[in-house]
């Protein structure tokens, strides 16, 4: 790779991330259990002037067996996901989209989700953006919850789909509202998304009860799952 590439992956703030995320309390180097030899930057991927995607291998030691662990990232960055759910006609509705996955070969249903576009850390904001970007739906900040901060704060307060391979962490918010059947209606098979972006989305609307069998996507279940648990211990504001 060229040094170029190689001196501005390592000065971006996805790498700067994945370095401090392993000097942090809880980090693999923290206390000297293991140590970082080298970094091998195999791949940038592009995202107009900024980088949008790294992909490098990481020669980490753990002092106690001198064993190399296994070290290959895919680093993405954080991201948010939103739980939209519509009440009407005495039925709930959960607001998903659906588009072209090349990764898995498939068309998935997803939540509304999508990578935070700057170091500012505005994960609220870029929810409510994501919303109205891939459903069409305007949503006010004060009324996003964030499931995740429910999380005990030494995970971070957010969720990693994939740890193995992928620095992705996730940030999941919940909406809940009230709309008319005439809503629902049009909302299901609304094209939506930036087609200058290659986003070919279509919303669709599901029945809560039936959600957690209608996709596999991680972002859904996860987001399930942390909604019935803070729902259950009264952690939920009141709508």
């Amino acid at each position: 790779m060229l040094l170029g590439a190689c001196r501005n992956a390592i000065e971006s703030s996805l790498f700067k991330q994945w370095l401090k995320n392993l000097q942090c309390e809880t980090g693999v180097l923290a206390n000297g259990a293991a140590t970082l030899r080298q970094v091998l930057i195999q791949g940038v991927d592009m995202f107009g002037n900024s980088i949008g995607f790294l992909k490098f291998k990481a020669d980490i030691f753990d002092k106690e067996t001198g064993k190399k662990v296994p070290g290959i990232v895919f680093a993405r960055g954080p991201a948010v996901a939103v739980l939209v759910l519509l009440d009407s006609g005495g039925v709930t509705y959960a607001v998903l989209t659906e588009q072209v996955r090349v990764p898995v070969g498939r068309c998935i249903l997803e939540l509304p989700a999508g990578m935070l576009d700057d170091d500012k850390g505005d994960f609220v904001g870029t929810a409510v953006r994501e919303v109205e970007e891939e459903t069409g739906i305007q949503l006010n900040l004060e009324d996003m919850v964030d499931l995740t901060a429910f999380l005990d704060s030494s995970t971070g307060n957010r969720i990693f789909p994939s740890p193995g391979g992928c620095d992705e962490d996730i940030s999941i918010f919940l909406y809940r509202g009230t709309v008319d059947e005439e809503k629902i209606k049009q909302l299901q098979g609304k094209e939506t998304g930036l087609r200058d972006h290659g986003e070919l989305i279509k919303v669709r609307v599901v029945p809560y009860e039936k959600l957690w069998r209608s996709t596999a996507d991680a972002k859904v279940l996860m987001a399930i799952a942390l909604y019935e648990m803070a729902k259950k211990d009264g952690l939920l504001p009141p709508l």
